[in-house]
């Protein structure tokens, strides 16, 4: 890439966001329909392979560092993303939402509140998997991401079972919230999509192509972006918690839209959140490709943004509980909290990167 001029790289960066773009609404129509026709619904199936599909982009970052021996890169994506992935929260909030009331108002359950839950103990394994001795690991593996893949599993049984109703009124969820059940927007697209005459055949062959579409552009954009970036002065702590982060974050962006605008907005949460608490089992993969511990190469920014990660998710779960009234600037409090606090962090990252 450090051959190609200026223009050519950010051409390059722009036509690979393009396709992340497109391509994160093709899975998503294609999971949600593949999902409802293979019957995994909201179980434990339908959300592993939504997990991954909207998180191809990264999954190829990681891949690509971890074999080409760049852990600290791996690790700065994975983590540099989670907190702006939960600002995607405050867009929806205040571009997607139908009637005029806050998110969080309407998604609020307890199921949400758990999912919140999960994304912070995760993301307490990471840090403490960050101080652990670099040498500790054995075929492969390390103690701290085990750990994280393992804590993920049992988190999805538990979501599973309380997707299946908990043991309080309303079965967790908040009175006059959204009227429709949540997930009911994936029966939407699966019955559009057979009124259109669309096989499972063909579902799953576009999801595929999106898939590997995806994958390509999201290595793409790595390499072309932290390039172009690096010329303009932009560190590359700095490139991978905004602008690379904002860019492999739009397929969440894409799902989200869609989700509420059929007024699905527990599911656009649930992603968001599921997203999250996926996104630290990836070093997992870059362990297993790279044969050495990911965590301990982490950098004291990107602890920092796991600890911003950590205070924006429980800033909504805070959201979910007290369910705000008020908008401001078309959005509820916690989002207009969320979106001043990542600001800030962010200002606060280029003191440490500098």
């Amino acid at each position: 890439m450090g051959s190609l001029g200026s223009l050519v790289l950010l051409l390059l960066f722009v036509a690979s966001a393009a396709v992340i773009w497109i391509a994160g609404i093709k899975l998503s129509d294609t999971t949600d329909v593949l999902a409802e026709r293979l019957h995994l619904g909201s179980a434990l199936g339908g959300l592993i392979l939504l997990a991954i599909a909207t998180n191809l982009p990264e999954i190829a970052i990681t891949a690509s560092a971890a074999m080409a021996g760049q852990l600290d890169v791996a690790v700065g994506n994975i983590l540099g993303g989670i907190a702006l992935q939960t600002v995607v929260l405050a867009i929806l909030d205040g571009a997607g939402v139908r009637p005029r009331a806050p998110l969080t108002r309407l998604a609020a359950s307890l199921q949400l509140v758990l999912e919140g839950a999960m994304v912070v103990a995760v993301l307490a394994v990471v840090v403490m998997g960050t101080q652990l001795p670099s040498g500790l690991h054995a075929a492969r593996l390390a103690p701290a991401s085990v750990a994280i893949a393992v804590l993920w599993v049992i988190g999805l049984v538990l979501l599973n079972r309380a997707g299946r109703g908990l043991p309080w009124r309303e079965g967790g969820d908040a009175p006059d919230s959204q009227p429709e059940p949540r997930g009911h927007s994936k029966g939407k697209k699966e019955k559009a999509a057979t009124d259109k005459g669309v096989s499972t055949a063909r579902a799953g062959l576009v999801f595929g192509a999106s898939a590997l579409a995806t994958l390509v552009a999201g290595v793409l954009i790595e390499r072309s972006g932290e390039e172009f970036f690096a010329r303009q002065g932009l560190s590359g702590v700095l490139f991978g918690a905004t602008v690379l982060a904002a860019a492999t974050s739009l397929p969440e962006v894409s799902t989200g839209l869609t989700s509420t605008k059929l007024g699905d907005y527990q599911l656009a949460v649930s992603d968001i959140f599921g997203g999250n608490a996926f996104l630290p089992v990836l070093f997992l993969l870059a362990t297993v490709l790279s044969g050495k511990p990911a965590l301990p190469a982490a950098h004291d920014t990107d602890i920092y943004l796991t600890a911003l990660g950590i205070i924006l998710t429980v800033i909504y779960m805070a959201g979910l509980i007290f369910r705000p009234r008020r908008q401001y600037a078309r959005m509820g409090v916690d989002s207009i909290a969320v979106v001043v606090i990542y600001l800030l962090g962010i200002a606060g990252l280029a003191t440490i990167a500098t």
